[in-house]
């Protein structure tokens, strides 16, 4: 007969799951929102040319269109209104900019309830001294869009990657890795699996979402890099 003692000693001794032992997520359809930006459109592509099917979505249909068929035909990206952007997809990127992420998100609290939400923007401020982080009032974008969006399951990754490198075609592979937050260790695993399609990068946990803001601000530090050292920096984590 087993005991709960016993029960909670072969508990005890299983061994833990290995961090990288990651989901396939080659088939599920990722919806890149603000997928006309830089950023976006950026996004697109790299995770298109990995295989994985992806819809742009924008708040006007015929640009979201427009911007799809410019990355190639081959790829099999589409282009739809946010709205329908999001109903389709079973990951939803969030690429809009700063200004108008809680209007969006606001405006998509139905179609994206029940998704996996990847927010990646950055609250960004800039004057003559350069970029500065804005701080939200939630603590962070990615706080926002998970008050915002109380029936989906947020995330945070993709904010230190240049958008020049990201839609540069003679660029095969993008060294870097990029940082995952989120409140579910199965969410934040299928978007490291996600990232790491891309050749050269490596999704990395890094916290709940409590932490975004760092994660958030950081990019403006990067951004005085890239100027300074006319670069398109990115960032590794070393020992994992």
């Amino acid at each position: 007969m087993t005991t709960t003692n016993d029960a909670a000693a072969a508990a005890k001794k299983a061994p833990a799951k290995d961090p990288w032992d990651l989901p396939d997520v080659s088939g599920l359809v990722v919806g890149v929102l603000g997928g006309t930006g830089d950023q976006g459109r950026g996004l697109a592509y790299r995770l298109a040319k990995a295989g994985q099917k992806v819809i742009i979505g924008s708040r006007a249909a015929d640009r979201a269109q427009v911007a799809a068929a410019e990355l190639g035909a081959e790829l099999g990206v589409e282009g739809a209104d946010n709205a329908e952007c999001a109903r389709r997809s079973d990951i939803v990127i969030v690429a809009v900019p700063w200004d108008g992420h809680a209007k969006t998100l606001e405006s998509l609290r139905e179609e994206l309830a029940g998704k996996l939400v990847v927010d990646c923007v950055n609250p960004l401020g800039f004057d003559k001294k350069g970029a500065y982080a804005l701080k939200p009032e939630e603590g962070s974008a990615a706080e926002q869009a998970a008050a915002l969006l109380p029936d989906s399951r947020v995330t945070a990754a993709f904010h230190h990657l240049s958008a020049v490198l990201l839609q540069d075609e003679s660029i095969d592979e993008i060294d870097t890795d990029v940082m995952v937050l989120g409140e579910s260790r199965a969410d934040t695993d299928v978007v490291q699996a996600l990232a790491s399609r891309i050749p050269g990068m490596r999704g990395v946990f890094a916290g709940r979402l409590r932490n975004a803001h760092q994660v958030e601000s950081l990019v403006a530090n990067l951004i005085s890099v890239n100027r300074r050292y006319k670069a398109h920096a990115g960032l590794r984590v070393t020992d994992v």
